[in-house]
């Protein structure tokens, strides 16, 4: 069963991450540690994409190693 967009974002949040408004329903995710941004598009009740989910993890998972 697919993860719904609010989990994603409660992902990225919990992981260290900020939201800065993008256009419509996107929303683009930036931390100081990962180069680059994170992209999120859909209402907060959609069904969320294969990609969109993998993208998220391998983020947070990047965000984890340069911690370390």
């Amino acid at each position: 069963m697919p993860k719904k967009i609010r989990e994603l974002k409660q992902m990225l949040r919990k992981g260290g991450f900020k939201e800065v408004p993008g256009k419509g329903s996107h929303t683009n995710w930036v931390h100081p540690l990962y180069a680059g941004k994170i992209t999120v598009s859909g209402k907060n009740s959609s069904d969320a994409k294969r990609y969109q989910e993998k993208a998220i993890l391998q983020a947070i998972r990047e965000v984890e190693s340069n911690q370390a």
